[in-house]
């Protein structure tokens, strides 16, 4: 590669990754908040460590809004250790720090690992901010550090697609 054409190969490289590592940082407070659920039906099984609800699921934890048909949170000591839904699809709106576009998204699975404030999508997973756009059948969110991973190393059924849009001059 020429010189000139090598420069311009890493200034492109290096604005991308500018782009696609925008901060996307969900409100601090968030963790800190109790998990609230509303559903038409709910079980619970103490000796299992599960608790099923069923019908319109709503989740919220701050600014955390998950939409699903179906919420399985596991319980470890007491507390929410996973939190399983699934929809047709399943929905997620987060508010980021500092104010901005929502970050939104969706997918058939999700789980949701409060402990580590970590979201993993599977099956057509979107995830949305502004005019960017990140899809894939896998899609890891780490909600703290604003840290979004797409695509499956396992498996080649799907590729990674990143649609980022400049914004209007």
């Amino acid at each position: 590669m020429e010189k000139n054409n090598l420069t311009l190969f890493l200034q492109c490289s290096v604005l991308l990754m500018a782009l696609i590592c925008q901060p996307a940082l969900g409100l601090v407070s968030d963790s800190d908040q109790p998990i609230t659920i509303d559903a038409d039906t709910a079980t619970y099984d103490e000796a299992a460590g599960l608790s099923v609800y069923t019908g319109n699921v709503v989740s919220v934890q701050g600014s955390i809004r998950v939409y699903s048909e179906k919420l399985v949170v596991h319980i470890k000591n007491e507390e929410p250790e996973k939190l399983v839904f699934t929809g047709n699809p399943a929905r997620f709106k987060q508010s980021p720090e500092g104010g901005g576009d929502d970050i939104v998204g969706e997918a058939a699975t999700g789980e949701y690992h409060p402990d580590k404030s970590l979201l993993v999508l599977r099956g057509n997973a979107v995830v949305r901010q502004g005019s960017n756009t990140y899809s894939s059948d896998y899609i890891e969110y780490d909600i703290q550090n604003a840290l979004v991973r797409a695509g499956d190393k396992s498996s080649n059924s799907k590729r990674v697609r990143v649609i980022l849009k400049p914004k209007a001059k």
